[in-house]
């Protein structure tokens, strides 16, 4: 006979508002989240269930709004050592600027980044991180498994985006010659990544995409490679896409069509992609994303910051595109926080053709929840609170200055200052309090980054 299972450890949250995010936008103005081991075990109005078994804490969240935990769809963590540099660039020449120092970049340099870049994020809220790594110098270490190995360390739930080049300057590309990798070396290093530590579970820790970097910046034959390697291997697949007027311009020049068109050539658009940026979108281009189920990371911030315009969010959710928001890289968002990208994709995209009726503060609590889990493919077990999901949640003090005296505590939470996160449970387990990271210490992290930052800038001057 089996051995009986060990009752499941509880935890109970009452007295919140709570914001499900699931396909019916269930709200309660004073509710519970029970939690079972890493599962959520049941979420509604008034109090917890009587009776519950081997409750290991009670958590009394007035004042509080519950969410689920917030998930970055786009991001580079190794930006976090160039922050605050080329500042009033575009982005081809911003990242005319940046390659030299980038291509320096080794595996200390990689892991403290991202440490760097995941602390930020996950104090604020974070409970999903991805990192999209495109630059393996020769001789540089293993950059993957320190990004992976930081993302563990940090107890957050993480996708890896294996990124690539192969198209350097000398091949009419932007990196320098000596940042790329070859078609062959590119693929067979993702394939490895891949095999090594991508987990399919419904409860993964750690995920990997395959992820060419950009069309300046590899070839036709890595990204169709690419694509088709992420199928035979069963994973997703990512890019950057559309994200400014110099890229459409090179696609039609290079390649004689956009680059909505020019990924589908290559069969990097369906369900199994996302893409980031699509700022410079036509009807056609979204109808295909549409059509496809080929979903958009949305980064609001990084878009300003580089001057790349304002992304059609409105009509592509209008269409049915899958969307998420994304932090992009820290060396155009070097605020490196996702909650603030709720606010700021709201009143970015009310300066767009939609104005005041683009997205709603719901809607921009979507984007960054289950709209992310559509993108990274795990809707089925992430962004939205419901009975046997993950337990990934956050929750949010808004009865405190910034946020008492907005009635809502949605509105307070998306319109309002960035709320202190009173608490954050990732798989059940919980990883920030009263704003500060429980897995990692900050003053450490902060301290390192310095240091690499500077022997970055120090390797790079001398060229």
């Amino acid at each position: 006979m089996a051995a009986p299972s060990a009752a499941p450890r509880r935890i109970v949250i009452e007295n919140a508002a709570i914001a499900t995010v699931d396909a019916n936008d269930t709200e309660y103005a004073t509710g519970h989240l029970v939690v079972a081991d890493n599962r959520i075990e049941s979420v509604g109005a008034g109090d917890a269930p009587v009776g519950l078994e081997n409750v290991v804490r009670r958590i009394d969240a007035t004042g509080h709004l519950i969410t689920p935990g917030l998930i970055n769809t786009h991001h580079h963590f190794y930006q976090w050592i160039t922050r605050g540099l080329a500042t009033d660039h575009n982005l081809f020449d911003w990242l005319v600027a940046l390659y030299p120092t980038w291509a320096r970049i080794d595996e200390q340099m990689v892991r403290v980044a991202a440490q760097g870049s995941l602390a930020m994020m996950a104090r604020g809220g974070v409970t999903t991180a991805m990192d999209h790594h495109y630059v393996f110098p020769q001789g540089s270490g293993d950059l993957s498994g320190a990004i992976i190995g930081a993302a563990a360390d940090m107890g957050v739930r993480f996708t890896l985006a294996r990124g690539s080049m192969d198209r350097s300057e000398k091949d009419g590309g932007l990196p320098p010659d000596f940042a790329v990798e070859t078609t062959e070396g590119a693929l067979a290093a993702t394939e490895e990544t891949v095999r090594k530590y991508h987990d399919a579970s419904f409860d993964a820790m750690t995920q990997v995409a395959v992820a060419p970097c950009s069309p300046f910046s590899i070839s036709t034959e890595l990204l169709r490679e690419g694509a088709a390697l992420g199928r035979r291997l069963g994973v997703r697949m990512h890019t950057h896409g559309s994200e400014t007027v110099e890229e459409e311009k090179f696609c039609h020049e290079l390649f004689g069509m956009g680059p909505t068109d020019y990924f589908e050539s290559t069969g990097f658009l369906g369900e199994d992609v996302w893409m980031a940026h699509c700022v410079h979108m036509n009807d056609s281009d979204i109808e295909a994303f549409a059509r496809t189920r080929t979903g958009v990371a949305h980064c609001p911030s990084s878009n300003a910051r580089l001057a790349a315009g304002i992304a059609r969010v409105p009509d592509m959710l209008s269409a049915g595109v899958p969307v998420g928001l994304g932090v992009d890289g820290t060396a155009s968002n070097e605020s490196g926080e996702l909650h603030t990208e709720l606010r700021n994709a709201l009143l970015v995209n009310r300066l767009g053709a939609h104005r005041e009726s683009a997205l709603n503060a719901r809607q921009a609590l979507r984007l960054g929840t289950f709209g992310g889990a559509q993108v990274l493919g795990r809707a089925d077990s992430v962004g939205s609170l419901e009975p046997g999901k993950l337990a990934d949640f956050v929750l949010w003090k808004v009865d405190g200055l910034g946020h008492s005296s907005i009635a809502d505590p949605v509105t307070a939470l998306v319109f309002g200052a960035a709320a202190p996160v009173t608490a954050s449970f990732v798989n059940g387990r919980q990883i920030v309090e009263n704003n500060r990271l429980l897995t990692a210490d900050e003053e450490r992290i902060a301290r390192d980054a310095r240091t690499e930052a500077q022997r970055l800038a120090r390797i790079a001057a001398q060229g």
